[in-house]
């Protein structure tokens, strides 16, 4: 019994031995058989668009203020009131200002009252003026005729001597009387200037009292309220907004934050769409009207405000919503285009230099043969050829540069930058007639999103004949974010590319468990 007990036991051990090398060569070779996910490239419309989010206002907003202090008397508009222009829509406690209307019409009455005062001194300094002037010619008659009786010796000169004094006195007296005609003239031009300053001060007072009721500027929808009746509102040095005021809200727009990066991709009078959250279903259309050049600073991200046209005649859209703005920059009718995920994938295990070294060629290889289409259909001169050549090597040494950086937002700034300059100088040295064809080699190789003469490269993996992965390097254009569009290459509608890495039957017996024997 011991003897077939321990061949027993030798059997298990060899069995479970077997089992488990079973196991472990079928977990490996199913391991091995990778099933990747495959996805076809295709053709059709492809559109490169903007996408951003802004909040909707009325074009026009008025905020209606006072510009006196008072107690608010009366309220006469709400929220979403429709006002006229010069509607009464508040009104201020006017008793203090009528007070001082009262007031000031009494201080002009007072100051006429003195204009008249002035008036009649001035008019009787003139009446003793002409009795000085009538007492002045009776003194020299008298002076005189003693002058010819002292000649004839009938009187003595003693009397002649008191003629002349009386004649001289009255004379001073008229100088006199004419220096305070004077006095008077001023007094009465000080009273008149007095009643004009009161009248001044009638009519400030008139105005306060006008302005305590509070009027619509414009015609409009009141969008904002902030007071109530019995609420003190003190106008010091900015005046309080009582109301604000929505011209018309069948014109209405987005004010959208749209990124340095893709601002440069704008233009006035492009079309626009955009959707709100009242609304998810409804798509609304507009322009752009207005790119602003001030920047607004976020956290050290630079954005620029675009205003975009947003009709609204059956006032479904309300201010203040957010909307979600898209703006279609470029398009392809018929574009070959492949899935973004086939672009990402990379095969496990797969070296970081070889990739780089792929992409570099490939990247080299497209611009060797837009440099030949450019020298081709453009047929620069001797000079032109020479200064072509110069760029190209440029900006082909400086892209080589960017590829050391580490791939962020940074690098693909730069690179834009050198390929903006780039056709920046290529511009330069082409002719009128030059230019509409370098425009058209650039538009047809993705030159509205690559500007230095090259489309951007990249690579996508297909399965060969023994289903391994193998690296095919493309040129692409346009993307909307889920596609790229193929530029003219290796690969043609229909063929299959590899998306991902699919479940594989190893992955599926951990999740389900080891089917193998189990020992304990």
């Amino acid at each position: 019994m011991k003897f077939s007990a321990g061949k027993l036991i030798a059997v298990l051990v060899l069995a479970a031995a077997a089992g488990g090398g079973w196991y472990w060569y079928d977990s490996r070779g199913a391991a091995a058989e990778t099933k990747y996910r495959l996805g076809k490239v295709e053709r059709g419309p492809l559109q490169a668009v903007v996408v951003a989010s802004g909040t909707l206002n009325a074009v026009t907003t008025v905020q209606v203020g006072s510009q006196v202090s008072g107690q608010i008397l009366e309220i006469l508009a709400d929220f979403n009131t429709q006002v006229k222009k010069d509607q009464v829509i508040a009104r201020i406690d006017p008793q203090s200002f009528e007070l001082r209307v009262n007031q000031t019409r009494a201080d002009v009455d007072a100051a006429k009252s003195a204009v008249g005062v002035a008036q009649s001194n001035l008019a009787a300094q003139r009446a003793e003026l002409n009795r000085v002037k009538v007492n002045l010619a009776d003194a020299e008659r008298d002076m005189n005729r003693k002058k010819m009786l002292v000649e004839k010796n009938f009187i003595s000169p003693a009397e002649l001597d008191k003629a002349k004094t009386v004649h001289d006195a009255t004379r001073e007296q008229q100088r006199a009387v004419e220096a305070q005609i004077m006095v008077a003239q001023s007094q009465v031009g000080s009273a008149e200037a007095a009643v004009k300053q009161r009248e001044s001060l009638l009519k400030q007072a008139q105005v306060d009292l006008e302005r305590t009721i509070i009027r619509a500027p414009v015609d409009g929808t009141v969008i904002l309220r902030n007071v109530d009746a019995g609420q003190t509102v003190a106008a010091s040095l900015q005046a309080p907004v009582l109301f604000t005021i929505a011209r018309d809200l069948r014109d209405m727009q987005v004010e959208a934050a749209i990124d340095e990066a893709d601002v440069g991709r704008l233009r006035v009078e492009q079309a626009a769409t955009f959707t709100v959250d009242a609304f998810p279903r409804r798509s609304f259309s507009g322009q752009i009207r207005q790119i602003r050049k001030s920047p607004v600073n976020v956290q050290n991200v630079i954005s620029y405000t675009v205003v975009i046209s947003a009709a609204n005649p059956d006032q479904s859209l309300l201010p203040g919503m957010t909307a979600n703005v898209r703006v279609v920059v470029d398009s392809r009718d018929e574009a070959l285009k492949v899935a973004n995920a086939a672009l990402r994938f990379r095969p496990s295990g797969t070296a970081e230099a070889k990739p780089a070294a792929a992409a570099s060629a490939g990247a080299a290889g497209a611009a060797q043969q837009f440099r030949e289409r450019v020298f081709a259909e453009l047929k620069p001169d001797e000079s032109q050829k020479a200064k072509l050549e110069q760029i190209f090597d440029d900006i082909r040494q400086k892209m080589a540069q960017l590829r050391d950086l580490p791939k962020d937002g940074d690098r693909r700034k730069l690179g834009e930058r050198l390929r903006s300059e780039s056709r920046a100088r290529v511009m330069e040295v082409l002719s009128d007639d030059q230019k509409p064809v370098y425009e058209r080699l650039l538009a047809e190789l993705g030159g509205a999103r690559g500007t230095g003469g090259t489309a951007a490269a990249g690579r996508v993996w297909v399965l060969d004949e023994k289903r391994q992965p193998r690296a095919v390097e493309v040129r692409t254009g346009l993307t909307d974010g889920t596609s790229t569009e193929l530029m003219p290459g290796p690969l043609k509608e229909g063929d299959e590319v590899i998306l991902g890495v699919g479940e594989t039957p190893a992955g599926a017996a951990k999740k389900s468990g080891p089917t193998g024997p189990r020992l304990f």
